[in-house]
């Protein structure tokens, strides 16, 4: 299966700011014929396709999208209006320690459905011609520390979904390319407020030690995944954290 993002049609979730957008820009970067970007955020996913296509040419495409909600009938206008996908970016993720459910709604639950459903229509035993999933973990999805619990869970489900969906033994029959990537701390909008994200119990010493974890922008996440893309193997995950190697773990 080849390996090149070139030519290439590619769904983000979260694709409106952050981690997701970065991505799309960086898969455009090299070489992707065209990008969908799923998020809810109308107003900021007009403003990210605008700058997509004022720096790649139209080759970015919007879909509002609740990932909780919408699979079936956004994936019905994908395929009816595109035909094809070769790479789902399961991007889309939250913070949010007093809604434990909806944190494992969106972050694992979506992400588990929308692999199953696109691994479906990718497959090469049922007619489709193989493709790649890409799934957002974290370095909270194999890190303990005291904090963000319910996150934690959320992402260390994610890396132990990928790697068994991933396994070889079902790439072998499905011809699909599942494999995880795990942002260390990322200034994205997402942390803009993570001062307020634990319990007024644990804020002080998570604030204390968050600070002094080292950060990156968002774009070494998306060039890094574009990277990892290109050599990772079926059922593994990746360390992209600030200015170190690129590293599997």
């Amino acid at each position: 299966m080849s390996k090149d993002i070139q030519g290439t049609t590619v769904v983000v979730t979260g694709g409106a700011s952050g981690i997701g957008f970065a991505i799309a820009d960086a898969f455009l970067q090299h070489g992707a014929h065209r990008v969908i970007l799923l998020d809810l955020n109308t107003q900021q996913a007009d403003q990210a396709t605008t700058s997509l296509n004022a720096k790649h040419g139209n080759k970015a495409k919007y879909i509002q999208c609740d990932v909780t909600k919408d699979l079936d009938k956004v994936t019905k206008v994908i395929l009816d209006t595109y035909k094809t996908v070769d790479v789902l970016v399961n991007s889309a993720g939250i913070v949010n320690e007093r809604n434990p459910r909806k944190v494992i709604e969106i972050n694992l639950t979506a992400v588990i459905e929308w692999s199953l459903k696109y691994l479906e229509i990718m497959r090469i035993d049922r007619g489709g011609k193989g493709g790649t999933i890409i799934n957002m973990s974290s370095i909270y999805g194999f890190m303990v520390d005291p904090y963000l619990t319910a996150y934690k869970a959320s992402k260390f489900g994610v890396l132990g979904f990928t790697k068994s969906k991933g396994h070889v033994y079902n790439f072998n029959k499905t011809g699909v390319r599942i494999f995880a990537i795990c942002p260390g701390i990322t200034s994205t909008n997402l942390v803009t407020d993570y001062k307020t994200w634990e319990t007024e119990e644990n804020q002080g010493d998570f604030v204390a030690m968050f600070d002094g974890m080292p950060w990156q922008d968002a774009n070494r996440v998306g060039q890094g995944a574009a990277d990892v893309f290109q050599k990772a193997d079926s059922g593994t995950a990746w360390l992209i954290q600030g200015r170190e190697p690129i590293s599997e773990v």
